[in-house]
């Protein structure tokens, strides 16, 4: 996303990582600032985008004392692209209305080519102010920029839109593993699968890498736990039974467990077809 902003000639002032190597390496690459605290961020940038793992790393960056993008943070804009628990949205928004700045979800439903590319799909919530006035940088990281409405709408959406998602990805590693299992052709498998009901995104981007066992990761198995498991504790405050989404979060669940959690969600597969070991 830095590069991409780059590209399109925005000034990114200063970039931030707790891997330090990563952070000179890529400041040095789009001439930004390699800022060594969280607090020194804010002091160079109006306009902050957050991308981290899960939600302890989010309320972390946000924490209210020490270290902090709240520090000094009077003013500012944070555009918050993680997938996390809605709640979690809502808290850091909380946070940044303290300290005077706005925060903006800007949920992704893409990976590492669209972001370099500018071809994310994003999906917006919070106050309209902060949308309106980050909508021109939006742009420019983004095929497809909705606005789904307040603070934590936008992360509801994006946990279902990954609980479906993933639920297709483990029938996707059922369907070829049973195919293997059974002898037939799996390009041909994949064939028809794409021309019949069975036709998803996830055979485009998983099917290939599913049957070659190329797992590099775009979206790791871990994530994929973590927001199967958003999805699915949402559906259990809401009463609702989704006994797919349960076995799903199982899978991934499985695959952490056995140490494969860095791989690809499409390492899924491991699970399925005979004779990978897992």
């Amino acid at each position: 996303m830095a590069r991409r902003l780059k590209d399109t000639g925005h000034e990114v002032v200063a970039v931030y990582d707790n891997d330090g190597t990563k952070t000179a390496t890529l400041a040095q690459e789009i001439g930004a600032q390699p800022a060594t605290s969280l607090a020194a961020v804010t002091a160079a940038a109006d306009l902050v985008f957050t991308v981290v793992s899960d939600d302890r790393a989010q309320l972390a960056i946000f924490a209210e004392s020490g270290d902090s993008l709240l520090a000094g943070a009077k003013d500012r804009i944070f555009v918050n692209c993680a997938t996390l628990t809605p709640s979690i949205h809502s808290e850091v928004e909380r946070r940044a209305k303290s300290a005077g700045a706005l925060s903006l979800e800007a949920c992704m439903a893409s990976s590492i080519p669209q972001a370099r590319q500018g071809t994310l799909y994003l999906m917006c919530g919070g106050p309209r102010e902060a949308f309106d006035r980050v909508k021109p940088v939006l742009e420019k990281l983004s095929s497809t920029l909705r606005f789904i409405g307040p603070t934590s709408d936008a992360a509801k959406v994006k946990a279902l839109v990954n609980m479906v998602m993933n639920a297709n990805t483990a029938a996707l590693a059922e369907g070829l593993g049973l195919g293997q299992a059974l002898g037939l052709d799996l390009d041909m498998l994949r064939e028809v699968f794409a021309g019949t009901g069975a036709n998803s995104q996830v055979l485009k981007t998983d099917g290939e890498d599913m049957q070659n066992r190329s797992h590099d990761c775009y979206f790791s198995a871990a994530h994929a736990a973590k927001d199967s498991g958003i999805a699915y504790k949402l559906g259990q405050d809401a009463g609702i039974q989704m006994p797919v989404a349960r076995a799903t979060k199982e899978q991934y669940d499985r695959m952490v467990a056995l140490g494969l959690g860095e791989l690809d969600k499409s390492g899924l597969a491991e699970l399925t077809f005979k004779g990978r070991g897992a």
